[in-house]
């Protein structure tokens, strides 16, 4: 089954560029290139691409204001971020908005391949660095309560604690290590966590955790 993937940057010769590497891997396709935010918000509800590569400074709309749009109307569609600028000014309000991740536009092709898969797959690109970037804005600006404190009522301790080792930027491989638990079990603990907090994936279970307290920025 192809992925389908949907390009979004201000770039002409970078859009093609990302077209041309995508559409020779296998197994992945494009399904079209936007060239303003507001083009990225239409193609997408149009093509319901698997993924949506998106630029973060863009003309008419920019992309977190896309990023918003796409991730409140197509649930079903994931947005990975795409600049070139330091991440600090953007993490916190694209992850908010929906965002699954983060990559730097100088990142590897075979890197970005492997994103766009991941993120297609469920998965959220929130390595450990941005995590930390995430937690530095929390204690920069803290951002008011999104979520009630009643939204953590329906965890188990467990549960808790596993969420608390996420928004710390645990990866499940140590998250397994630390909580001795087999890597099956932290997944199956996740999926709860996922649908318990109706959060998209892992990046929204960090922001959930720090919007409810559950976890203090240090």
């Amino acid at each position: 089954m192809e992925l389908r993937v949907l390009v979004a940057d201000d770039q002409a010769l970078l859009r093609g560029s990302f077209r041309v590497l995508i559409d020779t891997a296998p197994g992945l396709r494009t399904v079209g290139e936007a060239g303003t935010g507001a083009e990225a918000v239409a193609l997408a509800a149009g093509e319901r691409p698997d993924v949506v590569l998106m630029d973060v400074r863009m003309p008419e709309m920019d992309g977190i204001e896309a990023t918003r749009r796409i991730c409140a109307d197509l649930p079903d569609v994931r947005v990975l971020i795409l600049t070139t600028f330091d991440l600090d000014a953007y993490v916190y309000s694209a992850l908010r908005a929906g965002a699954s991740g983060f990559l730097l536009k100088d990142t590897p092709p075979a890197d970005l391949l492997s994103a766009i898969r991941s993120i297609a797959a469920g998965d959220s690109l929130l390595a450990p660095t941005v995590t930390r970037r995430l937690i530095a804005e929390f204690v920069r600006r803290p951002a008011p309560v999104q979520h009630p404190p009643a939204a953590l009522n329906a965890l188990t301790d467990r549960e808790r604690e596993v969420l608390t080792l996420i928004a710390r930027g645990l990866s499940n491989a140590e998250l397994a290590e630390h909580l001795h638990l087999s890597p099956a079990t932290v997944k199956t603990h996740i999926g709860h966590l996922l649908s318990k907090l109706q959060a998209r994936d892992r990046a929204q279970l960090v922001i959930t955790a720090y919007e409810t307290r559950l976890v203090q920025p240090t």
